[in-house]
């Protein structure tokens, strides 16, 4: 019998019994959510960085932005208000479209 203990998504349970298994789960505290949230980040960024191709590389990124999704709603935010931080520091320091890649920085 495997044991997970990791955070899953909600219809997990759902989708175990639909294949005719049993499972064991728990609801977490808001801080051992919010622990298990970052955990989270953590393993679909790694599943991002082992992506072999395009479609792989893509679905991480949706398990990623669920995950960025849920971080705000656990931190009090929409995912709107967060949008409009990204887009007020992209505008200030710029996104990463020109690829630069920094080498060193001179003191003068």
């Amino acid at each position: 019998m495997p044991v997970y203990n990791k955070l899953v998504r909600d219809n997990i349970p759902q989708v175990i019994e639909a294949a005719g298994k049993t499972c064991t789960t728990r609801t977490l505290s808001d801080e051992e959510y919010r622990h298990e949230l970052r955990k989270k980040a953590f393993e679909e960024l790694e599943e991002y960085v082992s992506a072999k191709d395009d479609v792989t590389a893509i679905e991480e990124l949706a398990d990623l932005l669920e995950i960025v999704h849920a971080l705000a709603e656990c931190h009090g935010a929409t995912i709107e208000q967060v949008e409009v931080i990204r887009a007020s520091k992209a505008e200030k320091r710029g996104g990463f479209k020109e690829k630069i890649f920094l080498i060193e920085v001179h003191d003068e």
